[in-house]
């Protein structure tokens, strides 16, 4: 399975995969895909919360301002400037990643208020990518398209935009790539013709999108389509990544869906709410799921039915999630090397191999490749490796832990870890097998196992949140979004900034 089928496969199983992960109760109990000894874990941690967040926040150390810029010229230098496309993975030749996109339209955005680059530049370069998604082809036809219905395919041609391999019209990626198209379009506000046209290329690429074709049972929307195979069976159920779908459906001033759709979102909530690791949240195990939407999205004090009945925000449960999976660390019930209170981070992200091998410590472990790694109430898929976009991408959550997280993993392994645009994708240092073929990255020294690449869909979590860290940069223009303050309030949300709106 090649890159692009393997990233699409993921993006379609959802929750599915992760189930199918976590209990594939035929492997062994030291495996990776066995959660026994994680959930009797779980179950013996005693209740708690995180403390509040500490005020003033801590400032942000020397290393992330060189973090920071390293990460911005991620999406600054490998996209294409003739159209905007932006690789799904570098240096490994791939093909462009629609959501990767979406991450870079924001990117641009906080490298102007970083002074990396001036808003010109940055308006030419956003300009380039909405023209080109504007008059992309579309169609139901299997090639010579970039996308259908106001959808795009999960992977183009980095040259020429159009359907790579045989990738499927995705509505989670769209939906990451319309939030930056969003975000450009409320922050260039000015009067130069560029910025006008900017404005009026997001209106028409975000009003063309059919959200209701898109939904195919009950008021689900879908994972996606494929002129091959028609819509994938399966559709977007809470809790994961996917929040910014049905809000951005809601909000929609040309299709939007009806506001049954939010309830049917919701519907599998009270499966995942619970206790993990002493702490009580709506669950999902893989972290990029309590951090994608919340890139875009500032959910402090605003609240739908279902946190207002658990006295929470969306914010306050990623806050919980992310101390979650500190504390999963620090018990290490797999017993893998390097996991501890400064060495943390489960998410999806490349890894060693699809194979049991012996591990530093002469034990029979399995190793997955790329995988949506998490730990949770019900889905634990842990293999030993990290993933720093995992800590860094729930800095706004919380900075008391991930800054001497991020500190520890550049102090300890940065050596072998931190490149030209900043953290690799994910290492990890209990594999050390060098007789067997690796699907990605390399073996260091006596390290352990290194990945090679950047994603960029990984490398935006880190560089947004930064940026809404540092100054809400993200958060205070997507406020001001008509689209998704309209689709928030269709799904119920109220209270903190969306009480100000009108």
């Amino acid at each position: 399975m090649n890159s692009i089928s393997r990233r699409a496969w993921l993006s379609w199983g959802g929750a599915t995969l992760l189930s199918w992960l976590g209990g594939c109760a035929s492997y062994p109990p030291g495996s990776a895909l066995n959660s026994d000894a994680a959930q009797a874990l779980s179950r013996a941690a005693a209740p708690t919360r995180p403390p509040p967040l500490p005020a003033p926040l801590p400032p942000l150390p020397p290393l992330f301002d060189d973090l920071e810029r390293r990460t911005f010229e991620f999406f600054w230098t490998t996209a294409n400037p003739r159209n905007g496309m932006v690789p799904d993975r570098w240096p490994r030749h791939a093909a462009a990643s629609i959501a990767a996109i979406g991450f870079g339209l924001s990117a641009v955005i906080v490298g102007v208020d970083r002074g990396y680059i001036g808003r010109e530049q940055a308006a030419a370069r956003t300009l380039a990518t909405l023209r080109f998604l504007r008059d992309a082809p579309q169609g139901p036809q299997a090639r010579g398209t970039s996308g259908h219905r106001g959808f795009f395919y999960h992977f183009l041609d980095m040259t020429t935009g159009l359907r790579a391999d045989r990738s499927e019209l995705s509505t989670v990626d769209t939906a990451l790539l319309l939030a930056g198209v969003l975000h450009a379009q409320v922050y260039f506000d000015g009067a130069q013709a560029d910025e006008a046209e900017i404005r009026a290329a997001a209106e028409t690429i975000y009003g063309r999108v059919d959200w209701r074709w898109a939904q195919v049972r009950d008021g689900h929307i879908s994972m996606g389509w494929t002129p091959e195979h028609g819509a994938i069976r399966h559709e977007w159920e809470g809790y994961n990544e996917a929040m910014l779908v049905v809000l951005l459906a809601l909000g929609s001033p040309t299709h939007a869906v009806e506001a049954r759709a939010w309830d049917a979102w919701c519907e599998t909530y009270d499966e995942q709410w619970g206790r993990f690791m002493g702490y009580e949240f709506l669950n999902f195990a893989p972290l990029f799921g309590h951090q994608y939407s919340h890139t875009w999205i500032d959910f402090r004090g605003i609240q739908d039915a279902a946190m207002r009945a658990h006295g929470s925000d969306y914010f306050e449960n990623s806050r919980r999630a992310t101390y979650a999976q500190r504390a999963y660390a620090i018990a290490n019930p797999k017993a893998w090397v390097g996991y501890g209170a400064d060495v943390w981070g489960l998410t999806a992200c490349d890894g060693p191999v699809t194979k049991f091998v012996a591990d530093r410590l002469g034990r029979e472990r399995g190793f997955l490749d790329y995988s949506a790694r998490g730990a949770g109430l019900h889905h634990t898929a842990d293999d030993g490796t990290i993933a720093p976009t995992a800590a860094l991408g729930s800095l706004p959550f919380a900075p008391e832990i991930v800054i001497p997280a991020a500190l520890e993993m550049h102090r300890r392994y940065g050596h072998v870890i931190y490149g030209r645009y900043g953290f690799v994708d994910a290492f990890n240092p209990s594999f050390v097998a060098r007789d067997v073929k690796l699907s990605w990255g390399h073996v260091e020294g006596d390290f352990g196992w290194v990945a090679n690449d950047y994603l960029g869909i990984d490398q935006g979590p880190i560089l947004l949140m930064m940026g809404n860290y540092r100054n809400e940069r993200v958060w205070s223009d997507m406020r001001r979004c008509m689209a998704l303050q309209r689709g928030l309030k269709r799904a119920g949300f109220s209270g903190g900034w969306l009480a100000q709106t009108t």
